[in-house]
């Protein structure tokens, strides 16, 4: 499988993240850009570029694009996802969080990993919608998926 070599999130619009959506987005960039696989299937038999890509990823009238490029600027492809099936667990991902960060600082280790737990839980669940959204316009593994999931929590959290 190919892979995604850069990413960009077109967060221009959006109010100033705290502390911590800062930290989620700079691991999740960072451990995207160390691992993952990205592929684009061939369409309606027209060649499409190999990887590894360059992603913009944004979010215009209420909907997730894509923008593909490959490493030398040639367009590999664009599609738009409707962020319906991603807000309630976005919302039930950033408040599992919050209880997170909360615990962090205030509970017993025992309780931090209880609350994790759940949130892995939403965090598999929003990978697999995504997954399911991107079938067909692009392959994912599941690693990929949770990290694109994560960013995608970013650039929601402000819209």
């Amino acid at each position: 499988m190919s892979h995604i070599s850069h990413i960009d999130l077109d967060d221009r619009n959006l109010p100033p993240p705290t502390p911590e959506i800062e930290q989620e987005r700079k691991v999740a960039m960072f451990d995207l850009l160390e691992n993952n696989s990205f592929d684009l299937p061939k369409r309606d038999d027209r060649a499409v570029p190999d990887g590894p890509y360059h992603v913009d990823l944004s979010i215009k009238e209420k909907r997730l694009v894509f923008d593909i490029a490959t490493e030398d600027e040639q367009k590999a492809a664009e599609f738009h996802l409707s962020l319906s099936p991603f807000r309630q667990v976005v919302k039930d991902y950033w408040a599992i969080c919050e209880s997170y960060f909360d615990a962090v600082k205030n509970m017993p280790p025992s309780q931090i990993e209880t609350i994790d737990m759940a949130r892995r839980g939403i965090h598999n669940e929003g990978a697999r919608i995504l997954q399911e959204r991107l079938e067909g316009k692009a392959a994912v593994d599941t690693d990929t998926a949770r990290r694109l999931f994560t960013l995608i929590c970013v650039l929601h959290f402000g819209g």
